[in-house]
């Protein structure tokens, strides 16, 4: 491997590293969240996701882009005993005792038994994302 592409390849892997480490904030209106998906790249391809937390809230979400262009908005704190879980490709691992949910928070493996609160989605023709802040009980 030539030394251009070596370091080529180093620098992808780091900013796609941080890019897992920033969290966008956004300011909520009406108890919702508007979101072009324009502004934010990493969403218009199936595995992309965004973390943000809404203006005046200790609240982290994931928002999380699926297959056919549909997304799902999950609070990252697992339900077993409210450790933050890590976004693992299609998986969300929780790094305390393992518990496993797939991308819209459904559960995988326990321990934990209840899935992640899920927050209502829609997106319109102009290709932007609205969340309501009221997570949908499972």
């Amino acid at each position: 491997m030539k030394r251009r592409d070596f370091v080529g390849l180093a620098a992808a892997g780091w900013v796609g590293g941080c890019a897992s480490l920033v969290v966008t904030t956004v300011r909520p209106v009406n108890g919702r969240v508007r979101l072009s998906l324009r502004d934010h790249p990493l969403l218009n391809r199936p595995g992309g996701f965004l973390k943000l937390r809404p203006e005046g809230s200790n609240q982290l979400l994931y928002v999380l882009a699926l297959s056919g262009g549909s997304f799902a908005v999950v609070s990252p704190i697992c339900k077993h005993l409210g450790c933050t879980v890590n976004i693992d490709g299609p998986r969300l691992l929780c790094p305390c005792h393992g518990s496993m949910y797939d991308r819209d928070g459904s559960v995988l493996r326990g321990p934990t038994q209840a899935p992640l609160d899920r927050f209502q989605t829609e997106v319109s023709s102009d290709d932007v994302l609205t969340i309501y802040l009221e997570p949908r009980r499972a």
